[in-house]
């Protein structure tokens, strides 16, 4: 009997790791600027968890101050919601938490939002990118 009540607990422990990994999104975005810069980010959101995680790729920049995900649809500035850890010249890797409404909606609609990466001499944002699924 205590077989049986292993085996079960076993196959809902693998089926629950399979619905964790099944709730993450990975959403991407090529970054272009009219400075001649040039990168890639790929975005991970956990709803349930409310974190974003990122892997920014970062060429032709330098003195990078900052990078972030900003509420904007193409063509619109708007606000960062999401900040990243400051990268370097070349990108970086981090995790953050989100608010829930933003790790939502970052799902749903990725178009509305884009990563900014900002230098020195440009610090509104060097180069930047839609997000898409």
């Amino acid at each position: 009997m205590k077989v049986r009540y292993l085996v079960i607990g076993a196959v809902a422990a693998v089926g629950l790791a399979g619905a964790a990994s099944a709730a993450e999104t990975t959403l991407h975005a090529t970054l272009s600027g009219p400075g001649g810069g040039s990168g890639t980010a790929t975005v991970k959101v956990d709803e349930a968890k409310k974190q974003v995680c990122w892997d920014l790729s970062v060429k032709g920049l330098k003195d990078v101050t900052a990078a972030h995900i900003h509420k904007g649809a193409a063509g619109m500035n708007g606000p960062p919601v999401v900040p990243f850890t400051k990268p370097s010249d070349t990108g970086g890797k981090g995790c953050a938490t989100a608010k829930d409404d933003v790790a939502r909606d970052l799902v749903a609609n990725p178009a509305n939002y884009y990563v900014n990466v900002h230098t020195k001499a440009e610090p509104a944002g060097a180069i930047r990118g839609q997000l898409a699924k």
